[in-house]
């Protein structure tokens, strides 16, 4: 399988994004990552990416639960950024709840909802998936 270029991650926790990271590299997933440890900090760094129109993530893991900027507030924000390219979004979240699924389904930005913790194989499909959307 061919890597894709950049894989975003926004999460608050620490050993979930390590966690996620090796499994990445391990499997070759992406060539570099984006990582964000809120919707604020994730929305604000890819807005300025997108208006000086430099190499936007190929892929976004968008955990839920998360201080400042939660996931929903960061979706709610980042859909109405005006982006040439389609950036495919999954949520990953340890959220089992059906309304969150139900929600998450109700945007097209969306492509999948994970619960964590996130599988090898799960991985796999991802950029399986992304591949054949590419």
């Amino acid at each position: 399988m061919k890597k894709i270029d950049i894989a975003c991650i926004i999460d608050d926790d620490p050993i979930f994004i390590f966690g996620i990271k090796k499994i990445m590299e391990l499997i070759g997933f992406s060539k570099s990552f984006m990582i964000f440890h809120n919707g604020k900090e994730a929305l604000n760094n890819l807005k300025a990416i997108v208006s000086q129109e430099e190499k936007l993530p190929d892929v976004i893991l968008l955990d839920l639960n998360m201080p400042i900027l939660d996931g929903w507030q960061f979706l709610e924000e980042f859909i109405k950024v005006p982006c040439k390219k389609k950036i495919i979004i999954y949520i990953v979240s340890s959220s089992v709840d059906p309304e969150d699924v139900l929600r998450a389904e109700s945007y097209q930005e969306v492509s999948d909802y994970i619960v964590k913790p996130v599988s090898v194989q799960k991985l796999k499909e991802i950029l399986n998936d992304i591949q054949k959307a590419g």
